[in-house]
């Protein structure tokens, strides 16, 4: 019986498993259905014309604003280890001062190349007067924002969000920043991605899970064929020993 128990070890794991992969693939389902309507109401939010707002307003994530204010360039920020077709550069952050007095928004002005001399940052002039700005609310950064660590060096920050900016700062900006749009005449690359709300990412993991799903029980299969033969062997061989010991009669 000891070694029954054993022998079913390895299936009743395997049918364990394969149910909890199975599972874990179906709310991944779920959650790529909860995205793809996420991305049905950003692409939609994206064919909108820009709203304008306050600081203050609680925009919605990826919706088209525009804003009316000046730049307070003193208070521009680098966003390192960002790329545009191969080449390292930054991102450059500058907080506009809305002409309404509402406060500040901290705005993604765009990509610039790194210069030779990785010491020195580029020469970034924001627009003088007043000027109105277009582009894209955003409240996290998206999905890789982030690269190397979490400090700042001068002006030459690792990751960027309004949080930070008002702590290391102490300098108040809006809980959203903007990723402009707008044309203007500074050298910078605004080339943004569409918003993504990682539908195919959350279908990835389904299909692994499911993969996953498919192995045990693939495993959980063989497991238990052995298991029987190995069973049947043992009641063959019985009976074998039995047969030889009985005696013939008389």
């Amino acid at each position: 019986m000891h070694r029954l128990i054993l022998r079913a070890l390895p299936v009743l794991a395997c049918l364990a498993l394969a149910l909890l992969t199975l599972q874990l693939g179906n709310w991944q389902l779920r959650r790529a259905d909860e995205k793809s309507a996420l991305q049905v109401r950003l692409d939609a939010l994206a064919q909108q014309a820009p709203k304008a707002v306050d600081a203050r307003a609680r925009p919605e994530e990826g919706q088209p604003l525009v804003l009316l204010g000046r730049w307070r360039s003193s208070g521009t920020v680098f966003l390192d280890n960002r790329t545009h077709e191969g080449r390292a550069g930054y991102q450059v952050f500058t907080p506009l001062e809305l002409a309404d007095g509402s406060g500040l928004v901290l705005v993604n002005r765009g990509w610039i190349a790194a210069g030779l001399d990785r010491a020195r940052l580029p020469e970034v002039p924001a627009p003088a007067g007043t000027q109105n700005v277009e582009g894209r609310a955003h409240y996290s950064p998206p999905a890789g924002f982030a690269l190397g660590g979490e400090g700042a060096d001068g002006p030459r920050w690792q990751r960027v969000d309004a949080e930070r900016y008002t702590a290391r700062t102490g300098t108040p900006v809006a809980a959203w920043l903007l990723w402009q749009t707008s044309a203007a005449d500074d050298g910078l690359l605004r080339d943004w991605p569409r918003p993504d709300a990682g539908v195919d990412r959350h279908r990835g993991y389904a299909l692994q899970w499911y993969g996953l799903a498919a192995l045990a029980t693939v495993f959980g299969g063989i497991s238990g064929w052995r298991a029987r033969r190995g069973l049947e062997r043992r009641v063959r061989h019985g009976n074998e020993k039995a047969g030889n010991g009985k005696c013939d009669p008389v």
